[in-house]
């Protein structure tokens, strides 16, 4: 929210008096209202919810929608002058069968310099292409051919490192339901060749590119901060940051700034540095849907859901998230076919129910998606999955489901090794204590469990892990009554 208020203070009267009229016509005069109030007068949120007669859960609506209100008709702003430029690439013949030569030159010259601060590699192209033609009987005409060839060269380094972004984060996807080593080779293995793609030139563009991926790689991946050219992760921060400032009317880089403040928020939980993660939470948190659906090629957007379990375990407020759900994911669509966003996302929804004491709600939604998804590639993750469900029957005391469900569960840890999933065998072990009808020291038993579970080390994705094992997880399974 302090974000947001700072935005709406710096912005300039003409484009306040903008938005603000445009609010008043589309008949939003609550969101109108909001902008004023935060811009004119230092009201705290709950004076405001007061003054708006709203809940808390519709003023995060408001406030949201009013954000994204004005992050549009601030990069409409930001896009007029670029499409006026693309405008006189595209109308280029015009001036070349026109003009007098002199004045073609200037006017290329002119656009060359333009597209350069832009970045635009294929609009310099047909600049360069143009300026090759016209120079064909002068000497620079091979100065003018260099710059070409280089510019298409450059273009499709661009188009290659956007694809192994891509390619990267959807092959993360797989690394993070499975923790296999291959994957993981893989993965460092296109680190490597986009390393070597940014080199090839002096390109911020590549290097935002290679940033984006390099940060996740450390964090998620190889969780180090040892590079060979001794850049760490808060100097590419830093790095990023002067080149967004720099190339302010990007509009790629003003989308990006997204994805740096999650891979920010990401940095200092990793370092449970959460006063600094806590700065960023909310406005990424603000941003969660559009990070969730518009995101995907440029960084594992779904693991904002884990982080939000974390921090509200950390923080005693996982009684909160469902409540959060009902406005955030209203309109989200689901994309089935990115199977690991798909499975994250299904498991953070049911956690959240679990959470609330909503346990068949939470049964249901993994039971669909252990229904709906064939996971015979992501075994682990198919037990970890299972587990989960079988928490949610012992929850309602449907024993005879439990003992089907953590026989299949069994009969998968036997044919892969206790070793290799240590921690699925023991959460299952302790719900087995809670269900058995021996009522003779079951406290002590899970108690005794609960250490050796939180010990097993996990490389792939774990939500039993998101669990909290506290002193009302232990009284509900102790308490469970066998149904006849």
């Amino acid at each position: 929210m302090a974000k947001l208020k700072n935005i709406i203070k710096q912005l300039s009267e003409k484009d306040f008096k903008t938005i603000y009229d445009s609010l008043i016509e589309s008949s939003a005069e609550k969101s109108a209202y909001l902008l004023k109030g935060l811009r004119e007068r230092q009201l705290s949120d709950s004076k405001i919810m007061v003054e708006l007669e709203v809940n808390a859960n519709a003023y995060y609506t408001l406030r949201s929608r009013l954000n994204q209100k004005i992050e549009e008709h601030l990069l409409q702003q930001m896009e007029s002058p670029r499409t006026d430029l693309l405008r006189k690439v595209s109308n280029l013949n015009e001036v070349l069968f026109t003009k007098k030569r002199t004045i073609s030159i200037a006017t290329l010259k002119k656009l060359e310099r333009e597209l350069i601060d832009y970045d635009l590699a294929s609009e310099l192209i047909v600049v360069y292409k143009s300026l090759k033609k016209i120079h064909i009987s002068s000497p620079e005409h091979f100065a003018y051919s260099q710059l070409y060839n280089r510019h298409v060269a450059y273009m499709l380094a661009v188009d290659k490192a956007e694809d192994m972004l891509a390619t990267y984060f959807k092959n993360y996807g797989n690394y993070f339901l499975t923790g296999s080593a291959n994957e993981k080779m893989g993965l460092s293995l296109l680190l490597k060749e986009m390393r070597n793609v940014a080199k090839l030139y002096e390109s911020h563009r590549l290097y935002v590119y290679q940033s984006c991926m390099e940060i996740y790689h450390r964090l998620f991946v190889e969780l180090t901060e040892d590079v060979d050219d001794g850049e760490s992760i808060e100097d590419i921060f830093e790095h990023v940051q002067k080149i967004f400032t720099t190339y302010n009317l990007d509009p790629l880089y003003y989308h990006l700034n997204l994805v740096f403040e999650f891979l920010k928020l990401e940095y200092y939980n990793h370092y449970k540095v959460y006063r600094q993660a806590e700065k960023y939470f909310e406005e990424v948190n603000d941003a969660a849907i559009n990070l969730l659906i518009n995101y995907p090629t440029h960084t594992f957007s779904s693991q904002f859901l884990i982080t939000k379990v974390h921090r509200a375990l950390r923080m005693n407020a996982e009684k909160e998230l469902q409540a959060e759900n009902e406005n955030l994911f209203s309109d989200f669509e689901l994309d089935q076919l990115d199977l690991s966003k798909h499975v994250i996302y299904i498991v953070y929804r049911a956690i959240c129910f679990y959470y609330v004491g909503r346990f068949d709600e939470a049964a249901r939604l993994l039971n669909g998606l252990l229904a709906d998804v064939i996971m015979k590639k992501y075994p682990f993750a198919q037990m970890e999955i299972k587990a989960l469900l079988a928490l949610q029957y012992c929850m309602t005391h449907e024993v005879e489901l439990f003992n089907q469900l953590s026989g299949s569960i069994q009969r998968q840890i036997r044919l892969f090794g206790k070793h290799d999933c240590e921690n699925v065998m023991l959460f299952v072990k302790i719900l087995r204590v809670g269900v058995s009808e021996a009522k003779k020291e079951k406290l002590k038993k899970i108690k005794s469990l609960i250490p050796k579970f939180k010990a097993a080390k996990v490389n792939y994705f774990a939500p039993t892990t998101l669990i909290k094992m506290d002193a009302d997880f232990i009284t509900q399974l102790v308490e469970i009554e066998i149904k006849n």
